[in-house]
């Protein structure tokens, strides 16, 4: 038997609450460059072929034993969070306070266009697609609910993090938080702008970046979530994973900065249904 396709989630979520991470292989039919369980980038101009792209949603139902086909969102690097009340037609989104780019893949139009989801409802499956940016899932402590979020450089500094869990009926007290596959302190290297961003409105932000030459630094995005979930209200000692760079193992992850063409992986989260 061969690799399994998924990552569980390394966090001491209660009983009924599943998160976990889909790699690159072990499951799909994805071709190169995005072999092979690539979950998203299906309708960019260079994108995967979006047959592929279905059968794999397809297979992940069924190989992560998921109770429904995830909710996917239309992800534009802003801090818009869905809610997801077991269908599109009866969900509602909030919009938080950070800046689109123009950026971002562009999936199916009947997408819900936000960048995080948080439901109450079991059996409904939360999904966020990344290749280096930062996916976060959360759940209450006594497993009445879960979210998710898709935690760019951009949308962290416009304050996803913080529209998530302020969308969440729990209190942050009572959040529980993993942080999934990123690029890591040691692979990613941004500019100015970047540096910016977060400077400007935390003077700690600086202990996230790390000089490598002129106009450059190394980002820690783990540290900076971190730092903009305790603000949040979340105790740092709820706040689990954090260690997994993207760029630096591409044998189990996509990575857009190491790739540019490449693939998509799922965070899933969602309440168990009653048997």
């Amino acid at each position: 038997m061969g690799a399994s396709p998924l990552l569980s989630a390394d966090w001491p979520a209660p009983r009924g609450v599943h998160g976990l991470t889909t790699l690159r292989y072990g499951a799909g039919v994805s071709v190169a460059p995005f072999e092979r369980f690539n979950l998203g980038n299906r309708y960019a101009a260079d994108g995967d072929d979006p047959a592929a792209v279905d059968a794999n949603r397809a297979a992940l139902v069924g190989v992560a034993g998921l109770p429904s086909a995830p909710v996917w969102l239309r992800q534009v690097h802003g801090a818009g969070v869905f809610r997801a009340a077991g269908s599109h037609a009866a969900s509602t989104a909030s919009t938080g306070n950070g800046p689109s780019s123009g950026g971002a893949q562009v999936e199916a139009s009947n997408e819900p266009e936000a960048d995080a989801a948080v439901t109450s409802v079991p059996g409904t499956v939360l999904a966020i697609l990344t290749a280096d940016c930062l996916p976060v899932l959360l759940c209450a402590d006594d497993g009445s609910e879960v979210g998710a979020a898709h935690a760019g450089w951009r949308g962290l500094a416009g304050g996803v993090l913080e529209a998530t869990v302020n969308a969440m009926a729990t209190s942050p007290k009572r959040l529980i938080a993993w942080l999934g596959p990123a690029a890591g302190p040691q692979h990613y290297e941004v500019g100015t702008e970047v540096r910016d961003a977060f400077v400007s409105r935390d003077r700690w932000a600086e202990n996230a970046f790390i000089a490598t030459r002129p106009g450059h630094w190394n980002v820690d995005l783990y540290a900076l979530a971190r730092r903009r979930l305790g603000q949040a209200g979340l105790a740092a000692e709820r706040i689990f994973g954090g260690g997994l760079c993207t760029i630096a193992d591409p044998a189990r992850f996509y990575s857009h900065r190491r790739d540019q063409r490449t693939g998509r992986m799922a965070s899933l989260v969602w309440l168990q249904p009653d048997s």
